[in-house]
């Protein structure tokens, strides 16, 4: 298993907004071969600053499977536009 991480820096004031959009993103992330679940949650500290995490079969389900999918380009779509600056995404695993 691999642990995608992605802090999300959303725009001041669209919030409210990238929450909803991202409800309706999760079908298209969750239809792929190699997703096993996600979370998303929200800082307390900082605000419009969140924290995803995907739990992948492999990295190259992410890299490859979700990233050159026609999903992709609708998630890409949905909530590319909320983030400044645009996320650094890494993938971690198990010690």
């Amino acid at each position: 298993m691999v642990l995608e991480v992605a802090v999300l820096n959303v725009k001041s004031g669209k919030s409210e907004e990238f929450e909803l959009d991202f409800e309706k993103a999760v079908a298209y992330i969750s239809a792929i071969d190699g997703y096993l679940n996600h979370s998303l949650k929200k800082c307390l500290e900082i605000e419009n600053q969140y924290i995803l995490l995907v739990e992948w079969v492999s990295i190259e389900a992410h890299e490859i499977g979700f990233r050159r999918s026609p999903q992709y380009q609708a998630w890409k779509s949905l909530l590319h536009h909320y983030y400044d600056p645009f996320p650094q995404v890494l993938h971690y695993e198990s010690v």
